[in-house]
């Protein structure tokens, strides 16, 4: 062998040595990253602590059969979808757009961090189609593509989402997006979810079964539904998974099993499996002692069929149901307007007062005769508040403005339509009294310090609903206030404000913000 030949090879031993060396080396150090990489992503999900809660109600009874931390603020993260497909499911029912409706791609849905089906502006999406993406693969793309066919833009979708959960008894529940991708400013809790939960099955039973879709064909591709529960868990039909990372991992799922009913909720999972465990637990602990008849009234806007609200923060709550309570039933004809009824100051028609005096006001449960001044005044009791009511009796004389509480009994007057109007805590005493049995004191009594009014509606029962909702919430500020409605009459419609009183300016200032960030609308009066 020459001396050349001998050098080459030794050249080829030193290459394949100092190979497998480099090899040795870089599979030891890809051993240890991937070590420290496995013990980094261990100790992340330990300390990964999202804020927990859950509940769970009897969809046939609407009892609460468990409940922790219910009414928490919680960011809804995906779960969010389940209202923008309510709205859509909304406009089907009424004929206004049709599953083969195809609805356009903007830029900014197309702009949508995933999980989406990645559609480029311009494009189109068929409705049915776009219910099983949202559905199945959660799509973000998709449900702003909704929003902006439905509301015209996102932000305004928004409002009429905020709105529509006010209308079911949502009262904790506020939209900026429709997707669910993160702002600090949408939030909700788990007994929101809840209704919505059993709302959204009650009023669309034909188009609630696409959340049962398990797979979903699209482009060539199978997708799988985010729901690991359907086709595993016995009775789970719906509904919708979220997860955000402030929010953690998060369901609402429905369960049927032998005629019973149930409607589960978990906010805080820290892991997707972490969260299904949770929600399989808490079916197994409920199902079988659910109700086996229905007996809860359907779940629609207007009425809430959860027990009126108590504020339970940092305590667990668990109850049953009761009768419904009436809520809002109508969105507001402005989409700037974030709840039903009208939030603008009202101009009443001009009136003249007659002052109410103790004694002056029969307290029988009959009708008395009128009195001589052609008027009929009874005093009457309702949800536990007194109502006084003045009834004109005169011929072509319209009836009287009732006042509710301690507020003055109005009859229509002359008056110029631009001259302001006496605050009705000023009484006149020209017009005649009748003199029947006295009433109590406390229905006399004036009201003093600064009023707030948290709106106008249609319903005397939604304006009570309303200031518990807002005593409940700020029960430190308006715990001692002196809640009260006051019927107006704005042209053809009758309204009821919705006031508390006896506040301190400063009070009334603190509450009115804070009511304000929770899109309840607020007004400062002085009295």
């Amino acid at each position: 062998m020459s001396v050349g030949g001998c050098l080459f090879q030794r050249s080829l031993c030193w290459c394949a040595l100092g190979l497998a060396t480099i090899l040795a080396i870089t599979a030891v150090t890809t051993s240890a990253e991937a070590r420290r990489h496995h013990r980094s992503r261990t100790a992340s999900s330990q300390t990964y602590q999202p804020a927990y809660s859950s509940i769970v109600v009897d969809a046939n009874s609407g009892a609460v059969m468990q409940a922790t931390n219910a009414d928490e603020a919680r960011h809804p993260a995906s779960l969010t979808k389940i209202m923008t497909l309510y709205l859509l499911f909304e406009r089907l029912e009424q004929g206004k757009i049709k599953l083969t409706t195809d609805l356009p791609v903007s830029a900014h849905a197309a702009a949508q961090a995933p999980s989406k089906l990645g559609l480029k502006p311009g494009q189109s999406i068929r409705v049915e189609t776009a219910i099983r993406a949202i559905v199945t693969k959660s799509a973000n793309d998709v449900a702003v593509i909704v929003a902006e066919a439905l509301g015209g833009d996102e932000a305004d979708f928004a409002r009429l989402m905020t709105a529509k959960a006010r209308a079911l008894g949502m009262d904790q529940t506020i939209y900026r997006n429709a997707s669910g991708l993160p702002d600090d400013q949408q939030i909700t809790t788990a007994r929101d979810q809840a209704i919505l939960g059993r709302a959204i099955q009650d009023r669309f039973p034909n188009y609630y079964r696409y959340f049962a879709t398990r797979t979903f064909e699209y482009g060539g591709h199978a997708i799988r539904n985010h729901n690991h529960l359907l086709g595993t868990v016995d009775g789970v039909d719906g509904i919708k998974t979220g997860y955000i990372r402030d929010s953690g991992f998060n369901i609402v799922t429905s369960v049927r099993r032998a005629n019973r009913h149930i409607i589960a909720v978990v906010f805080g999972g820290r892991s997707a499996d972490a969260r299904d465990a949770r929600v399989r637990s808490l079916i197994d602990n409920n199902i079988n002692i659910a109700a086996v008849k229905r007996t809860a009234p359907p779940v629609v806007e207007g009425w809430e069929t959860a027990q009126a609200r108590k504020d339970h923060k940092n305590k667990d709550d668990d109850r049953t149901g009761s009768a419904p309570v009436r809520v809002a039933s109508a969105a507001p004809a402005s989409l700037d307007a974030p709840l039903p009824g009208s939030t603008d100051p009202i101009k009443p028609n001009a009136v003249k007062t007659v002052t109410v005096h103790p004694g002056s006001i029969r307290t029988s449960e009959m009708l008395p005769p009128p009195t001589e001044s052609g008027q009929l005044v009874t005093a009457s009791s309702q949800l536990g508040r007194t109502t006084i009511t003045t009834i004109s009796t005169v011929k072509n004389e319209p009836a009287a403005i009732v006042a509710s509480g301690t507020e003055a009994v109005s009859e229509p007057a002359a008056a110029k339509p631009d001259e302001p109007i006496e605050p009705v805590a000023k009484l006149a005493s020209a017009a005649p009294q009748p003199s029947p049995a006295p009433v109590p004191e406390a229905i006399t009594k004036p009201r003093s310090g600064w009023i707030i009014q948290i709106g106008a509606l249609p319903d005397e029962k939604d304006a009570w609903h309303r200031l518990e909702v807002a005593q409940n919430k700020l029960r430190d500020i308006l715990g001692n206030a002196d809640p009260f409605t006051e019927r107006i009459e704005k042209g053809d419609k009758i309204l009821f404000r919705a006031r508390f009183a006896g506040l301190e300016k400063n009070q009334a200032e603190t509450a009115c913000k804070h009511l304000k960030r929770s899109e309840i609308p607020c007004m400062l009066l002085k009295n």
